[in-house]
Parts: C-alpha cells; sequence; structure tokens
C-alpha cells in the first residue's frame, strides 16, 4: 500500500456506492482523489471523511455526458495536483425497458455515462500516463457484460462494449508500462439495484470488496496485469 502513496486518482461517480468505497480506500492509502459526480454534497461528504483520515481529496463536480464538463475535469486534476496516475471509470447508468418499448434518450445516456466517457476520459489522461511510463486505467464493468439478460439490452451492450475497449487498450499501451483492467462485479449492494427487486441484500458483494480488487490491480506486480477480474456472491441472493 506504501506504493500508492502520493498518487494522484480520478474516480468516476465517487459520491456513493461502488465509486464512494473506492475513493475512501485510496484516500486511506495516501492517494490523493479527485472525486467526480454530479451530486456536490454527496462528494463533498466523501472528501471530508477522506480528509477527516489524514487523505487528500478535490472535488470536480462533472456530468458525464458533456464533454466540456469531461475535459474539465483533467485539467481540474493536472491544474491542482500537476499530475495523474490512475483513471477509476466506475460511473454507470441503466434504466430497464424491453427493446420494444425502450427510449432513444436512455439508450444513448447508458451509452454516454457506460462506455463513450470512460473511452473519452481515458483518451485524455493518456498522455499523461504514456509520459510518466506507467500508471493504471481501472474500468467497474459488470457480469452483463459477459451474458444479456431480458430488458437491459443496452446495460449489457454498453458492458460488453467496455470488456472490448478495455481489452484493445490494453493491448495498445502495455508496453508503456500503463496497467489496464476491467473488474466485473455481480450483484453488488448499491441504490444502482433497487430496493423492490426481490434480492437478500445481505448477500450482495460488498462496494468494499470491489474496492479491494481495484487496489489489487493498482499494486500488482510491474510484471503482470490483472486485466479482468470478476467478483460475485459467496452466496446467491436470489429468495
Amino acid at each position: 500500500m506504501k506504493a500508492l502513496s502520493g498518487k494522484v486518482a480520478i474516480v468516476t461517480g465517487a459520491g456513493r456506492g461502488i465509486g464512494k468505497a473506492i475513493a475512501l480506500f485510496l484516500g486511506g492509502s495516501g492517494v490523493r482523489v479527485v472525486l467526480a459526480a454530479r451530486s456536490e454534497p454527496e462528494l463533498n461528504q466523501v472528501a471530508a471523511e477522506i480528509r477527516s483520515r489524514g487523505g487528500e481529496a478535490l472535488v470536480v463536480m462533472t456530468d458525464l455526458t458533456r464533454d466540456a464538463e469531461i475535459e474539465r475535469l483533467v485539467d481540474a486534476t493536472l491544474g491542482h495536483w500537476s499530475s495523474i496516475d490512475f483513471l477509476i471509470n466506475n460511473a454507470g447508468w441503466g434504466r430497464t425497458a424491453p427493446v420494444i418499448k425502450a427510449k432513444l434518450e436512455d439508450w444513448d445516456r447508458t451509452f454516454q455515462i457506460n462506455l463513450r466517457a470512460p473511452m473519452f476520459l481515458t483518451q485524455l489522461v493518456l498522455p499523461t500516463l504514456i509520459a510518466k511510463g506507467e500508471g493504471a486505467i481501472v474500468n467497474i464493468g459488470s457480469i452483463s457484460g459477459k451474458a444479456g439478460q431480458a430488458n437491459t439490452a443496452a446495460y449489457c451492450a454498453s458492458k460488453f462494449g467496455l470488456i472490448g475497449f478495455t481489452e484493445s487498450l490494453y493491448e495498445e499501451v502495455r508496453e508503456h508500462g500503463i496497467k489496464v483492467a476491467v473488474i466485473l462485479p455481480g450483484f453488488v449492494d448499491t441504490p444502482l439495484i433497487p430496493q423492490t427487486r426481490r434480492l437478500d441484500r445481505n448477500k450482495m458483494v460488498r462496494p468494499e470488496d470491489i474496492a479491494q480488487a481495484v487496489v489489487f490491480v493498482l499494486t500488482s506486480s510491474s510484471a503482470s496485469c490483472p486485466v479482468e477480474i470478476t467478483v460475485r456472491p459467496q452466496r446467491s441472493p436470489y429468495t
């Protein structure tokens, strides 16, 4: 964990759920964390918790559907800390509907947040990582990126795409010493899964478990890269 101290990480969707857990874990490990999301109160709360533990955090409100705000996120990070070491593309969005009834605007938003924004953010931070000759880009995907499900076509397609992007990017930048990984969680107890679903939330993966997987990637040997990690509940949460 000492190897992380002083590094700079951008975490999207950092106000709640998995993103919050990742931000807190990294902040507690000495990483300077840039917190990105649309909700300023939630981000300020996470930043306050990191600072209360002696860590450093920068809040940058960001709407990932707007290219100008994505660019501002990267500029603010470099302007504040003059460095970027890690990019954690965590933010995600989805709405259930059968294909025949789905709204195009929901499809567009799903792809913008789940796939296009991670790709664009990656493009913007790569020059800094390549110049350093090290760093990591970790994409938070889903097991829905491995198997389609009814009524979630756009979400599944976006996560399938994120896996393909991760694998392609890894081949492009591996010789620069940059790690690229995708983490595929199963059911995680976060607000993304509505309380109305008949699931035993006590048997779900915890957000902190995904944070540990992220740290595993960031601290792995320079001789290896865990390109894909699947994290599933030990016991089935179906009731």
